[in-house]
């Protein structure tokens, strides 16, 4: 029998989504639909199996279209076989790249009180030339604050660990199909 799963996203730069496609072609005996959160969602929760959300972080922030759905579907939620990944630059750093580690996500699901099974944190994206002049100047700041050095804003720089999103997807797919 074929798994109906959802993935859900919501991303500001589009890493998030990256992650999500990547995830889904580990996916081989699924049945899956993509979705972006800020979007109406014109499907009912309870057609699917099991459900992959994943949102990324702005400026300390999950974007509100993300937390609203979340606390909208929060009984559905902890029905389903239901799995979560945060997508933040901190994540670069060993400590912040877990779900215990990331103050982030332990606020999302302190806020939310959703209870996924599965739950993980990927490290992120910057991509400066696409930034306006304020945010590539916020983010080259906070950066620094954080320890990095010459970031060249004409360039991007994708701190995202694949084997860990294939790990992920392994964990995924097991749970999934238990």
């Amino acid at each position: 029998m074929t798994t109906k799963t959802l993935l859900l996203y919501s991303t500001v730069e589009g890493q998030t989504l990256t992650i999500l496609e990547k995830i889904a072609k580990q996916l081989p005996d699924q049945s899956y639909q993509l979705h972006n959160i800020e979007e109406p969602l014109n499907k009912n929760l309870n057609d699917y199996d099991a459900i992959l959300v994943g949102g990324s972080i702005r400026y300390g922030r999950f974007r509100k279209s993300l937390i609203q759905f979340v606390n909208t579907h929060t009984d559905i939620l902890n029905r389903k076989k239901t799995a979560f990944f945060c997508v933040c630059v901190t994540a670069r750093k060993v400590g912040k790249d877990t779900p215990e580690g990331s103050v982030y996500t332990r606020k999302f699901f302190a806020k939310t009180k959703w209870q996924p099974q599965l739950k993980a944190v990927f490290a992120g994206a910057l991509y400066y030339p696409q930034y306006n002049w304020f945010d590539r100047n916020m983010i080259r700041f906070i950066m620094k604050m954080g320890g990095e050095k010459n970031h060249d804003m004409t360039q991007n720089y994708s701190y995202t660990d694949w084997n860990k999103v294939d790990e992920f997807a392994k964990r995924f797919l097991l749970l999934t199909s238990s």
